[in-house]
C-alpha cells in the first residue's frame, strides 16, 4: 500500500513538473514570436553583463518580468496587446549601464527615479516604440515616480509584475546566474540598421485606448 501511494506521488509530481515546463515552453515562444529582434540585439543580450537585484541579470529580470505579465494577462483574463506588453517588458530597464557600480560623475544614488527615462531614450534609438511601448517604459516606477502614472492596461500590468519580480529577486526567492563578463553595449548595430519599422501597423494612441 505505502508502495502504491509513493508511486502515485511521484507521478502527481512528475505531471505537475511536465506541465510547469511546457508553460515554461509555451511562454518563452510567445516572447520569442513578439520580439525576436529585442532578443537577438547586441544591446538587449549586453544587459546579461549588469547585476538587477541579488544575483539576477537585468537580461533575465526583463525576461521574467515578460513572463509574468503574460502570466497575469492569462489570468484575469485581461484583454491586452500582448505583443506591444511583452516588447515594452522587455525594454522597460534598458538603460544598458551597471546602477551598483557609479563614478563622481554618474553615482547613480537616484537610479530609480531616472533609470526609466533614460532606457525609454535607448529604446527609443533602437526601436520604433508604440504609444503603449513608450508608456510602459516610462511609467513602470510608479508610484516611486509620482508624476509618472500608467494609462493603459499594459504598463499596469507590466508595472504590477515589475514589482513582484523585484522582491522575489530581492529576497532570493527566486535565483539568477550571476553576471555574464564580456558583453559590451553597442549603440547603433547592423541588426538595428537591417530591422524594418513597423511603420505599416496602425497605432492608436493612448489617450484613445484607455477608453476602450
Amino acid at each position: 500500500m505505502k508502495q502504491r501511494r509513493d508511486s502515485l506521488r511521484t507521478r502527481r509530481q512528475a505531471e505537475r513538473w511536465m506541465r510547469k515546463f511546457e508553460r515554461h515552453r509555451e511562454l518563452h515562444r510567445q516572447i520569442q514570436a513578439a520580439a525576436p529582434d529585442i532578443l537577438g540585439s547586441r544591446n538587449f543580450n549586453s544587459t546579461k553583463g549588469y547585476i538587477q537585484h541579488g544575483d539576477m541579470t537585468v537580461n533575465q529580470h526583463c525576461l521574467n518580468v515578460a513572463k509574468l505579465s503574460i502570466a497575469i494577462s492569462d489570468k484575469l483574463h485581461i484583454r491586452c496587446q500582448r505583443e506591444e506588453m511583452i516588447r515594452g517588458a522587455l525594454l522597460h530597464d534598458y538603460f544598458l549601464y551597471d546602477w551598483h557600480i557609479g563614478d563622481a560623475k554618474k553615482p547613480h544614488n537616484l537610479h530609480g527615479f531616472y533609470h526609466p527615462g533614460i532606457a525609454l531614450k535607448n529604446a527609443s534609438q533602437d526601436y520604433d516604440l508604440t504609444p503603449r511601448e513608450r508608456d510602459i517604459i516610462e511609467k513602470h516606477m510608479w508610484p516611486l515616480t509620482l508624476t509618472k502614472i500608467p494609462r493603459c492596461r499594459e504598463a499596469w500590468i507590466v508595472t504590477t509584475a515589475d514589482k513582484w519580480c523585484s522582491l522575489l529577486e530581492t529576497v532570493h526567492v527566486i535565483h539568477g546566474h550571476g553576471k555574464v563578463e564580456g558583453v559590451e553595449p553597442d549603440r547603433v548595430t547592423e541588426a538595428h540598421r537591417t530591422l524594418k519599422p513597423r511603420q505599416s501597423k496602425k497605432y492608436v494612441e493612448i489617450d484613445n485606448v484607455t477608453k476602450k
